[in-house]
């Protein structure tokens, strides 16, 4: 195995956001425990591959069923290692279940040969496995970041060696545990508890066949660096500057209530989250004083209050980096509405929802994502203007677009450089809607058909007679 030789184990720790406690500490897998779970994975791929449809489709049934038993245990879990509010986890986990048993349900029919037109004789493509495909996610969604990848690949014929977020070493094991428990073959789907200096070294290993990744820029460029020095497939999600039109004919509280929700949605650690809104000059000075009115009717406190609107950050380090950038932005010229500190008289990883106004270009809130609770207001003069701000960023992973004017709104979705455009809608998750983005955002998709071709080797097979070519 190539990594790094005569490493000491480390630790790695789950701390509770919400008061920063000590929940669980791990120690970190040793090489030659690294090297036993690889071997594993590659040697049930062996197996796994040749099995039908139908079995693979029982074990993903049975590990969907478990999730929807377990998910109130798995939203507390979620809540304690990543502040999560106990209703999102609860949602997350019955969403990662709809996705497994979309896969369960629908990979036999997408894998199905594909036959193909051809003048002599016949010819067909045959979806095939690839082998180990390396997971590396994050943690700010510690059980459907792992499903989007887990779900369509085992139904596949892959196997699965998962790196998670190190701040969430509690809800790895957990889905280890439940496809155990579920009846998976030993070394189907596993986890690593190991470094995240050491994932890059690991794509080298000849026992990786893929790597996919969703988390940081500078995280995805390492891993498709690697990727592509091994000639392995990568895909990567990374980070989001979602734009959130809001065009003049809107119903504005019905707008002002998405944007703002959905920009505080799991405090605003979402990749897809409302961080730019953009607002039409004619509705911007009401739009802006009912988010004002809202924003102080926001409940700020435990993720296990079902009362919570907005639970804590997922670490001391985030709400340090949020705050660090809301004070930069504020230096560099945009004004500070609300918010912008860290909650009084807590010992959490807290940030008050915070409201940026007369942000322009040259300041880094402009350019910069801003992972947690910053709400920032932008103001066009017409629907031009609002698609050159809604592409003015490196990032392209989705976007809104709030309009009556369905024709109208769909032009604009149109000109808007994503991978993913909602109308009328917060950008969502379904397992049926592929995800994924463009630009810095990174390539490939997940969930859908789409998410199910990624990796698999499409491999051609031509029926005829012999005859002379030449």
């Amino acid at each position: 195995m190539e990594i790094a030789s005569e490493r000491k184990t480390s630790t790695i720790k789950s701390i509770n956001p919400f008061d920063n406690s000590l929940n669980r500490e791990y120690m970190s897998f040793t090489e030659e425990e690294v090297d036993k779970r690889l071997d594993r994975a590659d040697e049930a791929f062996r197996s796994w591959k040749s099995t039908t449809f139908s079995e693979r489709a029982a074990l993903i049934h049975r590990v969907a069923s478990i999730f929807r038993d377990r998910k109130e245990e798995m939203a507390k879990l979620a809540a304690q290692e990543m502040g999560k509010r106990l209703k999102e986890g609860i949602a997350e986990v019955e969403l990662s279940a709809d996705i497994f048993d979309y896969y369960a349900d629908h990979a036999e029919r997408f894998l199905a040969d594909a036959p193909l037109e051809t003048p002599i004789g016949k010819a067909f493509i045959s979806y095939e496995p690839l082998g180990v495909l390396l997971s590396v996610q994050p943690w700010n969604f510690p059980f459907y970041q792992v499903t989007r990848s887990a779900a369509p690949n085992i139904m596949a014929g892959n196997t699965i060696v998962l790196k998670h977020a190190s701040i969430v070493p509690q809800c790895a094991a957990l889905v280890e545990e439940i496809f155990l428990e579920a009846g998976a073959p030993e070394g189907v789907y596993q986890n690593l508890f190991l470094p995240g200096s050491e994932v890059t070294d690991l794509v080298s290993d000849e026992r990786i066949k893929a790597v996919t990744l969703t988390g940081s820029e500078p995280a995805g460029a390492s891993i498709a660096a690697a990727a592509g020095k091994n000639i392995k497939k990568s895909t990567l999600e990374l980070g989001g500057s979602d734009a959130f039109v809001v065009l003049d004919d809107v119903d504005i509280e019905e707008a002002v209530q998405a944007a703002v929700y959905g920009r505080m949605w799991n405090a605003g650690q979402v990749c897809t989250s409302a961080k730019r809104i953009i607002v039409h000059e004619h509705i911007a000075d009401e739009f802006l004083e009912r988010v004002k009115v809202l924003f102080p009717t926001l409940k700020v406190g435990d993720p296990l209050d079902p009362e919570t609107d907005v639970a804590p950050l997922s670490s001391e380090k985030a709400a340090e980096n949020v705050v660090a950038q809301v004070k930069r932005a504020v230096k560099e010229g945009a004004k500070l509405e609300l918010g912008g500190n860290r909650l009084a008289d807590s010992a959490g990883a807290f940030v008050e929802p915070t409201l940026l106004t007369h942000i322009k270009k040259g300041n880094s809130a402009y350019s910069d994502e801003i992972f947690g609770p910053v709400f920032m207001f932008y103001v066009v003069k017409d629907d031009q203007e609002a698609i050159a701000l809604a592409n003015d960023t490196s990032y392209g992973l989705g976007g809104s677009v709030f309009c009556a004017d369905e024709e109208r709104a769909v032009r604009v979705a149109r000109q808007i450089d994503t991978g993913m455009v909602y109308i009328n809608h917060m950008t969502g998750i379904a397992p049926e809607l592929p995800f994924g983005g463009t630009k810095r955002s990174g390539y490939g998709r997940e969930q859908s058909a789409a998410g199910i071709f990624e990796f698999v080797n499409p491999k051609l097979i031509r029926i005829t007679k012999a005859e002379n070519p030449y």
